[in-house]
């Protein structure tokens, strides 16, 4: 495709009760990202310890070019819970990706990329929220900037994601999610009105609504597209949402409209469900070929 996707954050391990994961969201999306076709580029930090130098080689395994400091702090954790496929998460605080540091190599590759993907859970720190804003500045004017809001336990604020907004053009929330920007912002209207209102008051390109197992929407300023989840057998959920952002984002950097790349988004993120772990093989799925 020769375009480039850049992921800003968490880097971590999924740990489940028999096994464990490479995951974090914006590490996610560049993972789906570049098993469709694009250059996925990563950025952020591990630890000077072991899980650090296995998820490493697990990037470098995938293909994906990471752009990552080794900072005296621990690779980061989540454990993961799941009842009827559905993920519950515990994460591990003070670890190597609250402490992400601003070099001129994250600068470089942030001022030659076609789309960038961060969320809130990657600025809960001081020192991550500050390089990740930075780096948001140095941006190519045209760049995709996709704000994956990630609500996560107790690491956002009104202040967060208002700052955040300010500085992309896609954003996409979930139900739950859209209802605590409801209680946030005291939004009161439809979810219609108020993901419109939301493209028109930070002038955004793109607003994506996805609700689970019953549907999502990509609104325009003046236009929408709706599609209802397919049903498949469920494994677990654990990265289909990151899986279709990256559908989604390298649909519209290949030429593809935005109700093109909503359906592709839709049908990667429904057999990510169908496969463990956020990381999945793409090998014996049509998506791939798409």
């Amino acid at each position: 495709m020769g375009k480039t996707v850049v992921g800003i954050g968490e880097l971590l391990w999924d740990i489940f009760p028999d096994y464990r994961k490479a995951g974090g969201a914006p590490a996610n999306f560049v993972y789906h990202a570049s098993k469709l076709g694009a250059e996925g580029c990563f950025i952020g930090a591990v630890g000077n310890d072991i899980l650090g130098k296995e998820i490493l080689k697990e990037l470098s395994d995938n293909q994906i070019n990471g752009f990552i400091e080794t900072v005296n702090f621990p690779t980061g954790t989540v454990k993961v819970e799941l009842k009827d496929g559905q993920p519950t998460y515990t994460i591990v605080e003070g670890v190597a990706w609250d402490y992400i540091p601003l070099t001129d190599k994250a600068i470089d590759i942030i001022g030659h990329a076609d789309a960038i993907c961060y969320g809130t859970l990657a600025q809960r720190s001081r020192v991550s929220h500050a390089t990740i804003a930075a780096l948001l500045d140095y941006a190519r004017p045209d760049a995709l900037r996709f704000f994956d809001i990630n609500l996560r336990q107790h690491y956002y604020s009104a202040m967060l994601i208002e700052e955040t907004l300010h500085k992309s053009n896609v954003f996409k929330v979930n139900d739950d999610e859209l209802a605590t920007l409801r209680n946030l912002f005291s939004l009161e209207g439809s979810d219609d009105d108020i993901c419109s209102r939301f493209i028109t008051k930070y002038n955004l390109q793109y607003m994506i609504l996805t609700a689970g197992s019953i549907s999502s929407t990509v609104y325009t300023d003046d236009d929408k597209s709706f599609i209802p989840t397919p049903q498949v057998k469920v494994v677990d959920t654990v990265g289909a949402g990151d899986a279709f952002s990256g559908a989604f984002l390298c649909s519209i950097l290949s030429g593809r409209s935005f109700r093109e790349a909503h359906s592709q988004a839709v049908e990667t993120s429904a057999y990510v469900c169908t496969r463990p772990g956020a990381w999945c093989d793409y090998s014996d799925s049509i998506v791939a070929r798409n």
